[in-house]
């Protein structure tokens, strides 16, 4: 098999990168581990800035499609403290730079937006090795394999396309998050709904924090942040769920029972996520026919930017192959240089994934003192 430009990885990166090359008439084929685009659900909601994000989705063209999926009222913000009382509040006034929608269905805009047949489902990597002359062989666990003169790593923070440019590997960065859903939350717990809002809620607090988003409806979406080697989660056993809650909750003790009741009375298994990142400022030097993008270029800790990243990633190596349709290194060079310094320049907080607080928003900075943001 050959195909002009093979990407690694169907996730937003990819896809938007499929996307971007599809409008421009170049020919992409993305193969993907998992066997079906409803195989697991995709995660809950995605801030997309007008800085990064939105960009991407102009260069796909689909800012109509992406219209059309947005959830009014969730860029609101509150910070509590841990009895509850609130400290800082912001309205969601319709002007603020970073809609909310879902990131399933983000992603199925961009599969929506693509031919049948762009994206080979059920293609796990098993390794992918050099050839010479800018061409890599990419081998898959069902014993197939692709040939290609254009590899682009999309495939997330454990790439197994990233080896091919760069020995780096992740490090788990010294927190975790516990994610729990909580349904019919206005009618079954009032009070913790009223905690939340109608967007963001952040209660932050040193090497423990809760952040919860009101998703579709009266959905409560909560991340539980703890500041905890792996060993102390590794004790635990998270397919007990009622005692992994317990242990978790534990942790909160004394806080407002309207804030505990995230933990305590949610509908699902709390599901535990280590949080990693690559060495600060990754980068590799220029190996023919082969890129990465999104988490597997540059994996952080969690700040709210790494969808929108890996989205602007893809669509700016769309932008610039199809810029040098007849010289791949020179688009490839145009795209790392200018997605290194990028990727390095973003906010970034200590602690959980939270949307970014304006810069001139000094009274929500003097609260949430707990989150530092670099200038950019």
């Amino acid at each position: 098999m050959h195909t002009p430009v093979t990407v690694i990885g169907a996730g937003l990166g990819g896809l938007t990168l499929a996307r971007v090359l599809h409008v421009h008439g170049i020919p992409v084929t993305v193969y993907e581990a998992e066997p079906s685009p409803s195989v697991r659900s995709q995660g809950g909601m995605l801030d997309i800035h007008d800085y990064n994000g939105q960009l991407a989705l102009e260069a796909a063209g689909l800012m109509d499609e992406f219209h059309a999926i947005v959830l009014e009222g969730r860029q609101a913000m509150r910070v509590l403290d841990r009895d509850g009382t609130v400290l800082f509040e912001k309205a969601d006034d319709g002007t603020g730079g970073r809609p909310e929608a879902l990131r399933g269905e983000l992603r199925r805009i961009l599969l929506d937006s693509l031919p049948a047949g762009t994206v080979r489902w059920g293609h796990k990597v098993g390794g992918a090795r050099a050839l010479g002359e800018g061409r890599h062989e990419v081998t898959f666990d069902d014993g197939t394999a692709v040939v290609t003169g254009l590899l682009v790593g999309a495939d997330g923070a454990w790439s197994r396309i990233r080896p091919l440019l760069s020995t780096a590997t992740p490090e788990y960065v010294g927190t975790s998050c516990v994610e729990t859903y909580l349904f019919d939350a206005d009618t079954r717990c009032p009070a913790a709904a009223k905690a939340v809002g109608g967007g963001a809620m952040i209660v932050p607090s040193p090497g423990r924090e809760i952040f919860a988003h009101r998703e579709s409806g009266d959905t409560l979406h909560t991340y539980v942040v703890l500041s905890k080697p792996q060993d102390w989660f590794a004790a635990i056993d998270f397919t007990d769920a009622d005692a992994a809650t317990a242990r978790i909750a534990a942790e909160f003790d004394g806080w407002a029972p309207e804030l505990t009741a995230l933990i305590t009375d949610g509908d699902t298994a709390p599901v535990l996520r280590h949080n990693y990142a690559l060495p600060t400022g990754h980068r590799w030097d220029r190996v023919p026919g082969v890129t990465l993008l999104g988490d597997a270029a540059h994996l952080q800790a969690p700040n709210g930017e790494g969808a929108n990243l890996a989205m602007l990633d893809g669509a700016e190596l769309g932008k610039a192959l199809a810029a040098h349709p007849d010289d791949i290194e020179t688009a490839l060079t145009e795209y790392e240089q200018a997605m290194f310094p990028r990727s390095a320049e973003v906010a970034t907080y200590e602690g959980v994934e939270v949307h970014r607080i304006d810069s001139d928003d000094n009274t929500a900075h003097g609260l949430v003192n707990t989150f530092t943001e670099k200038d950019q």
